[in-house]
């Protein structure tokens, strides 16, 4: 398989113009963050993207995986009525990916033809890039372990390097939600702490992962991110490749913590 573009990115409502307005030009960092990744997917014409949302089901002792045929994006929610904007679904790598972790991990099929924010957004922004891509929304199981996350991106990744499909892999979280007196969680100092500890242990590869998984659960907790177990899917699916992170922006200009960060893939021996 070919993992083309990984990435994760914010999914404020603020990056779309029609929503953020005037808000819209504080968060010019971010926008070219979703720029420089969307000219990444533009480039390697993928056939499929897969988003991992925090936010696309209430389910929580089960990964979740959306398999409906066609996906529409809906933004009613924020008060913005888009023009129809329908994607196909791969429901058949789907249904691989889900045979493939079933026996390891509870995995739950859904059919669900509304897209989530946490899918939604960063779909609606990158639009112009992945033509006619077909979209596969997965959802990491709220209740079970960080580790868990990472062993289920681990088996993940088995079924994507099987596939002969030029792949992109979006992780859509927020970091902290209490990094200011106006955050939507009310302030906390362990936000930032949480931030400045995660971008850290992220700027390291080979020690990445682990240093994650043992952060603190208390901090987290007080951090009021959405963020972490969606990356350590993508975490997980890195493990055993040869790859490096780039921060593309970090913005914390309405209490939130906003990350865009690419990360590349050093070899080509993993993506065969």
């Amino acid at each position: 398989m070919a993992l083309t573009t990984i990435a994760l990115l914010p999914h404020s409502p603020l990056l779309i113009p029609e929503i953020g307005r005037a808000n819209f030009s504080f968060l010019a960092k971010t926008v070219a963050s979703y720029e420089t990744i969307k000219t990444a997917i533009l480039a390697e014409s993928v056939d499929t993207i897969v988003i991992i949302s925090p936010h696309s089901t209430p389910e929580s002792d089960s990964f979740v995986i959306n398999v409906a045929p066609e996906m529409t994006i809906q933004l009613h929610d924020f008060g913005f009525i888009p023009s129809k904007t329908s994607l196909a679904g791969d429901a058949f790598l789907a249904d691989q990916i889900a045979s493939v972790l079933r026996p390891e991990f509870p995995v739950q099929l859904i059919s669900e033809d509304t897209l989530d924010h946490g899918s939604a957004i960063p779909l609606y922004l990158l639009k112009e890039a992945y033509g006619a891509a077909k979209i596969i929304i997965i959802s990491p199981a709220n209740s079970l372990s960080l580790a868990d996350q990472w062993h289920f991106g681990e088996k993940l990744r088995e079924v994507l390097r099987a596939s002969d499909k030029k792949i992109a892999l979006i992780a859509s979280g927020d970091l902290s939600h209490r990094l200011k007196k106006k955050s939507p969680g009310g302030y906390s100092p362990k936000g930032a702490k949480f931030d400045n500890k995660l971008i850290e242990y992220l700027s390291d590869p080979k020690t990445a992962s682990e240093n994650i998984l043992k952060m603190d659960t208390k901090l987290i907790k007080d951090a009021g991110e959405c963020g972490l177990k969606p990356l350590l899917i993508l975490l997980g699916v890195l493990n055993g490749s040869d790859w490096q992170s780039e921060v593309l922006s970090y913005q914390t200009d309405f209490g939130i913590g906003y990350l865009a960060m690419n990360f590349k893939l050093w070899t080509t021996s993993q993506t065969s």
